[in-house]
């Protein structure tokens, strides 16, 4: 019963204060206390009880009683931290003003003229308590940001006591907060027992500390890098005492985090398990806090404690445990049991790669360790999962974009091609032809499914991927079959002449494909029989390709082929063989499902730089000395799409014959002059029919001192920029949005940073 008198009384506190017309005074404890002192309600009771409508009304009608609820729930929660909420009583008052202080944010950020109330002064508040002029008085929003911070290391409501005995005190604004750390892993030895109300209470802080940095949500995008989120700034400088305790606490619970449990099959079915909520929020806090102005190494505002913090992790056994820890949950949806639903299956892998991302962005130390290993294809083979999986779900576009970034910055080191001749032999199932290979055949093998079965809004990825797949090749030792077939068949896709002259761009998927087999022949010939192979059954591409048409008849005949067969890459001619078992397909976004847009990326030239490997294996940038950089519309880079892009643009003679001459054929060509003849020769002696002879023939030649003098390396490096940075906030915040759904924190504001869409 008891709880359901609490609802309803809490129910008429906040239906009288959206009748009330007359300002309720802040010193009215009777009126107040309502909302928080003798109810016992869950955070969706209270986004139940307290419809939108009704928050909106107060904030156009009564605002001095939105401001003063405001207020006191964050007094509340600032007398709580001074005290130390010893009492059952107070820890319900605490909850209470963070869920109603949970449901209210939202609504303060969507109106302009509100957004700056929480960074006004309280008259009377005083910095350190005692002085009651309001020069020393805090922002609201600075109290209320350091009264989460002592409340997230409160002895017996959110971490452990260390009392002595039943007499001692421990008081909270004097305790060592790096002594109680939330969980062992970097920096910190033990490991707290687990106390699943401690677990919540944190989890019900952390989604508050969450929506009061969400304020970035309501600021439409802009490229401004120097514009930071001043709840975050403030949050992670050093008027945060708690900063590294709570860094390290927060990265420690993910990393250290095992969803399976104790292994029992079905046990997420019999226990809930509280510390999977307080996952998800403590990595989202993460993502959102780990965010640098841009200008790096300019004073703009404070330091940033949590970058600082990841930036000088440098022990190899903590890099060990967050790479085994984000490798272990990254594996978690792949893994495939007898029992059908019998292991937990997590779903914040989208938040988990922005993590990733950023501790190689900000920790270059952490990225070389995840390379000196082939601990780094535990990251890769989840990386591709996620994308296989998700290329024919326009919801998802967000999620391949991540992906594909990270492997073209992981692309851009030698030592991640080194790795992938690393031969493939667990077995997710993906539904990808079988193939028996290494993870490198695996990462073209996905490539190819990506570009022929994907939607069109991958098209601009098109250049990213094989951005990667140039970059890993001068170290693919033994490219399988199945994989030389895949990229042949893509360069005869992309060499059709209607394809090249229907978008302005197209032909640099060309010159990436030749670029691939040029460094692969040149750097590592003697392992790739399979791929000369294939470039001699496929030689009539590379003919064609030198003797494309440029004059206007033949480029109108061409564009006319194409409005007749608007699909480009058809699935003819690549030999779809059998996917592999217990695989699904991938299949479209279900009619209905949310999705947060997108701005649009920079261009692969704005992406990367161009770095050339010199004898000694080093790397020297090229300075840009190129082409005007293509300017990447959203309408260029609809690639595939209809005649729409055609219509501001036509190919002429002269733009084929400006790219045309410097198509890198050369080595291709004498590769096929050398050995074309030889081969045609064993056919007609021997009567040959069979491959494996005419393999076991290239596998033995040789064209040393035949080619052309080897070209320098290229790798092609992602490089940081303003679009990127923007990319990646709406990215990371479309997530949160979307991921947040009990309660749903933000359904239903006036978001402006993305927006959000039906499928």
């Amino acid at each position: 019963m008891g709880s359901t008198d609490s609802k309803l009384n809490f129910r008429k506190a906040v239906i009288q204060l959206t009748t009330k017309t007359q300002p309720v005074e802040a010193t009215d404890d009777a009126f107040w206390d309502q909302f928080w002192a003798d109810t016992t309600t869950t955070v969706q009771d209270v986004f139940a009880l307290v419809p939108a409508a009704e928050i909106r009304a107060v904030r156009e009608e009564s605002p001095s009683n939105l401001a003063t609820l405001c207020y006191k729930a964050v007094e509340k929660l600032v007398q709580g931290a001074e005290s130390g909420c010893s009492t059952e009583k107070e820890k319900q008052v605490i909850l209470n003003c963070t869920r109603i202080l949970t449901r209210i944010l939202p609504y303060i950020f969507e109106d302009q003229d509100w957004r700056g109330f929480f960074w006004s002064t309280v008259p009377g508040a005083g910095r350190s308590g005692l002085d009651d002029d309001d020069d020393g008085a805090r922002p609201l929003a600075e109290s209320l940001l350091l009264a989460i911070a002592d409340l997230l290391f409160c002895p017996d409501f959110t971490v452990h006591s260390h009392k002595k005995g039943p007499d001692s005190v421990e008081n909270i604004q004097s305790i060592d907060s790096c002594e109680y750390i939330w969980e062992a892993g970097v920096g910190f030895a033990q490991s707290p027992p687990l106390n699943y109300i401690h677990d919540l209470n944190r989890t019900e802080l952390l989604r508050l500390l969450l929506t009061c940095f969400s304020e970035a949500m309501y600021l439409p995008p802009s490229s401004d890098n120097s514009v930071l989120n001043p709840w975050v700034t403030f949050f992670c400088s050093t008027e945060n005492r708690h900063a590294l305790p709570l860094f390290t606490s927060l990265l420690n619970v993910v990393c250290a985090y095992d969803p399976v449990g104790y292994g029992i099959p079905y046990n997420h079915l019999l226990f809930a398990d509280y510390r999977e909520q307080l996952v998800e929020q403590a990595v989202q806090i993460l993502i959102v806090t780990l965010e640098h102005d841009g200008t790096r190494g300019t004073s703009a505002g404070p330091e940033n404690l949590f970058v600082n913090y990841l930036s000088r992790i440098h022990r190899e056994e903590d890099f060990d445990f967050v790479l085994k820890g984000l490798a272990r949950l990254l594996t978690n949806p792949l893994t495939q049991t007898y029992l059908p639903n019998s292991t937990k299956k997590i779903q914040f892998h989208q938040e988990l790669l922005v993590l990733f991302w950023k501790l190689c962005d900000f920790n270059k130390k952490f990225l070389f360790f995840v390379l000196k290993s082939s601990d780094v294809l535990d990251i890769l083979v989840p990386i591709l999962y996620y994308l296989n999986d998700a290329r024919a779900d326009q919801s998802r576009v967000g999620l391949m974009h991540i992906g594909v970034f990270i492997l073209l910055l992981l692309s851009g080191e030698r030592n991640f091609g080194v790795r992938l001749n690393k031969p493939y032999s667990i077995h997710v199932p993906m539904d990808i032809p079988v193939f028996t290979g290494t993870h490198a055949d695996l990462l073209i093998v996905v490539f190819h499914k990506i570009i022929t079965t994907g939607h069109q809004r991958l098209q601009p990825l098109f250049d990213c991927l094989l951005t990667i797949v140039v970059n890993v090749s001068p170290y693919l030792k033994s490219l399988s079959m199945v994989a030389a077939n895949k990229l042949l068949h893509l360069l005869e896709a992309f060499s059709t002449s209607w394809f090249l002259f229907s978008v302005a761009q197209n032909h640099h998927l060309v010159f990436f494909l030749l670029e691939a087999f040029n460094n692969i022949i040149q750097y590592q010939f003697d392992g790739n029989c399979n791929l000369v192979y294939a470039i001699i059954r496929k030689r009539n591409v590379f003919h064609q390709l030198a003797n494309l048409p440029s004059d206007p008849a033949s480029i109108q005949k061409a564009l006319q082929r194409k409005r007749k067969s608007p699909d480009v890459i058809s699935r003819t001619s690549s030999q779809e063989t059998v996917s592999m078992e217990g695989s699904h397909p991938a299949v479209p976004a279900e009619p209905g499902t949310l999705k947060a847009s997108l701005v649009a990326m920079p261009g692969i030239d704005k992406l990367t730089e161009k770095s050339q490997v010199s004898e000694d294996g080093t790397m020297v940038s090229i300075p840009k000395t190129e082409s005007p950089p293509t300017v990447q519309s959203d309408q260029s880079r609809r690639r595939l799409s209809s005649a729409s892009s055609t219509s501001f643009w036509t190919p002429t003679p002269e733009w084929v014959l400006s790219w045309k001459c410097k198509l890198p054929l050369q080595t291709i060509m004498r590769l096929l002059q050398v050995l074309v003849p030889q081969v045609e020769k064993i056919c007609i002696d021997k009567g040959l029919t069979d491959e494996s002879e005419i393999l076991k023939f290239l596998q033995h030649g040789t064209l040393v001192g035949l080619l052309p003098v080897p070209h320098p390396i290229l790798i092609r490096k992602y490089q940081a920029n303003a679009g990127t940075a923007m990319w990646f906030r709406t990215y990371m915040w479309g997530v949160v949005y979307l991921r947040n759904v009990d309660p749903p924190i933000w359904y239903d504001t006036d978001v402006h940073l993305f927006e959000i869409q039906r499928m």
